[in-house]
């Protein structure tokens, strides 16, 4: 039996990777540490919740004798860091707290694992990234495996910190890791702060649908299912220090995606077609606003066999379908009083 620790579990894309584990390896033990910050929602883990193979624990990454400590007591196998503060805007806002969490978090992981596992090269300590790392193309091409670090906003910046901290603790101690850099990812149980998510709760309540400046910002989607199968599949297959692109091979400029969004949102909520658009409010471009990412995933394809099986049109009916099915879920986040509940009803669990 191994135990894996699923850091920031309770969030979005940590929350689908935690159903897939659980479910598909009832032989291990998942660990999920979350510290419940606003992003963090128990309420999409309650399907597993009740499973004999998944443990929850709050904590914060960043409190490294919290993390020592656990690493010690628990005797991990390996494991899947998602945990970080993940929203461009927050960043520009409030940057430290994007070092505090994103940087001094992941290096209080990786010492606490490299002191635990003495070089054990059976452990595993994956590392999950951004595309946003890289920076904005400039014309055509892809992002690559190789293609040069270059953030340009505070939250990339941090994250580019961490996978080099990574990849210096692959070197200097020996620690056996992984990294992936994945590009927008989309589906149920976002927090309504991200694009998709954000114009669906709007779209609902007839609020104004704001888009940054003319919304020519290209991006890569991938459905959060599909970003879910390809952390198994890296976890558990790739090879010890490679880094791994993920990629939806499926390109939307912001405008473009917005309006296909209202149009699939009319359809559903039987409104006449143009007035969900009709919402639409283009609003001053945010600061350092990378034009375009996109992936190249074609080594992820060809060494370990994982390619997108969900195309967008299905994805987004998928979830629309699933966000007006889960309104009470779109009015917790939203008020925020689910965290207070959560919070308490977990603080000595």
């Amino acid at each position: 039996m191994k135990k894996i620790l699923i850091t920031g579990g309770a969030g979005f894309i940590g929350s689908h990777v935690v159903r897939l584990f659980v479910n598909q390896y009832p032989k291990y033990r998942i660990i999920n540490l979350d510290k419940l910050t606003y992003a963090g929602n128990l309420e999409n883990l309650r399907d597993v919740d009740q499973k004999p193979n998944y443990r929850f624990i709050k904590g914060d990454i960043a409190e490294s004798g919290f993390i020592n400590t656990l690493f010690a007591e628990e005797q991990f196998d390996g494991v899947i860091h998602l945990a970080a503060e993940s929203h461009v805007d927050r960043s520009l806002e409030n940057p430290n707290e994007f070092v505090i969490t994103n940087i001094v978090g992941t290096v209080n992981l990786l010492h606490a694992a490299s002191k635990a596992w003495q070089s054990n090269p059976e452990k595993r300590f994956y590392h999950i990234s951004t595309d946003e790392v890289y920076g904005s193309i400039h014309g055509g091409g892809l992002f690559t495996e190789s293609t040069h670090i270059d953030p340009q906003s505070p939250y990339s910046a941090s994250k580019a910190s961490s996978d080099h901290f990574v990849s210096a603790f692959g070197n200097s101690y020996k620690l056996p890791v992984l990294i992936s850099r994945c590009s927008n990812n989309y589906g149920p149980n976002h927090f309504p702060e991200k694009l998709i998510p954000l114009m669906i709760n709007n779209i609902i309540e007839e609020k104004p649908l704001p888009v940054y400046g003319k919304g020519e910002n290209i991006r890569d989607w991938l459905y959060v299912i599909d970003h879910a199968r390809a952390i198994d599949v890296i976890f558990h297959k790739g090879k010890t220090g490679e880094v791994y692109n993920i990629g939806g091979n499926n390109e939307w400029k912001n405008i473009d995606l917005v309006n296909f969004l209202c149009k699939v949102m009319d359809e559903k909520l039987g409104r006449e077609e143009g007035a969900s658009s009709k919402l639409i409010t283009f609003v001053k471009d945010r600061p350092g606003h990378d034009l375009r990412y996109a992936i190249d995933s074609s080594k992820l394809q060809s060494q370990l066999g994982w390619s997108p099986s969900v195309t967008f049109e299905e994805g987004l009916n998928k979830t629309v379908d699933w966000y007006l099915s889960n309104k009470d879920w779109l009015s917790h986040v939203t008020s925020g009083s689910y965290r207070d509940y959560y919070s308490n009803m977990y603080a000595n669990r």
